[in-house]
């Protein structure tokens, strides 16, 4: 039986490295999460480090390479960016890291909204098999995750600011 990486710990992790990459920073970036697990990422970030620009979300759903066979699901979520993208600094934050296709169809969706001066890619664990070239700028972790299996990072129905890592096999 496959254990799932501690996702607390990862954040914990994850929360330094982009706190030492901040300061190093000449102007604060606006911290964009890739919805959903991303998402919640940024809004932990957002609350943890106390910045000034509000967070936002960006969804992959329109710029997926597999769009015409997976549709659009019922509950899509919307890209929601309240400041301005051009010229701006991004921190792009996802929970795992695989291929590349939801990270490259997520920067598709932010340049429909402007042009940003910089985008830095942010993840809990980067798990390898890479079909793009792309890679994370900070990673709390790299894990060896069989081909077989997905890691997915979901809220604790008790605390939903708790984070945890579900690992499953791929039905497909």
């Amino acid at each position: 039986m496959l254990i799932p990486p501690d996702a607390e710990a990862l954040y914990t992790r994850l929360l330094e490295l982009v706190r030492s990459w901040l300061a190093e920073q000449a102007e604060e970036p606006a911290v964009v999460g890739i919805y959903a697990g991303g998402a919640w990422l940024a809004e932990r970030l957002h609350a943890d480090l106390k910045l000034a620009t509000p967070f936002g979300v960006v969804s992959s759903t329109f710029h997926r390479d597999d769009f015409a066979t997976r549709g659009l699901h019922p509950s899509a979520n919307r890209t929601a960016l309240p400041f301005e993208v051009t010229a701006r600094g991004i921190l792009l934050v996802d929970d795992v890291l695989y291929t590349g296709r939801t990270t490259r169809a997520a920067i598709n969706e932010l340049y429909d909204f402007g042009r940003p001066a910089r985008v830095d890619l942010a993840v809990l664990v980067d798990r390898g098999g890479r079909e793009l070239p792309i890679c994370a700028s900070l990673v709390a972790a790299k894990a060896q995750i069989p081909v077989t299996h997905m890691l997915a990072l979901e809220r604790d129905e008790a605390d939903t600011m708790r984070l945890v890592f579900r690992m499953e096999k791929k039905t497909v």
